[in-house]
């Protein structure tokens, strides 16, 4: 089995552009899916809810993630749970990859 260091690549993998949010799905399948997203200051996603558990892992950047209404400021080498169900919402501070972890089940 080999081992690959996200954190380390992302800047690799997917670059920013201006005023939008680019993805690229690294993993999908049916027990969840693993994405790697960039932001350009000040793009967000609206608030929204999801009926599965997932992890946000910022690899570069800063950015504001509200979960339940309630505000996180988090920067690069965080991760934050976004809970199933609970309204969550963000908006990059600066310019942001994060790597979305979703669990399903």
């Amino acid at each position: 089995m080999s081992t690959t260091d996200l954190n380390g690549i992302a800047s690799e993998l997917i670059n920013y552009s201006e005023k939008s949010i680019v993805s690229r799905q690294l993993l999908k399948n049916p027990s969840g899916n693993v994405t790697l997203f960039a932001f350009d200051k000040d793009e967000n996603l609206t608030e929204h809810s999801s009926p599965y558990d997932a992890l946000v892992n910022v690899v570069e950047g800063k950015m504001e993630i509200k979960i339940g209404g309630e505000p996180y400021i988090v920067e690069t080498g965080t991760i934050i749970k976004l809970p199933a169900n609970i309204p969550h919402g963000l908006v990059a501070l600066e310019k942001t990859k994060m790597i979305l972890i979703m669990i399903k089940g």
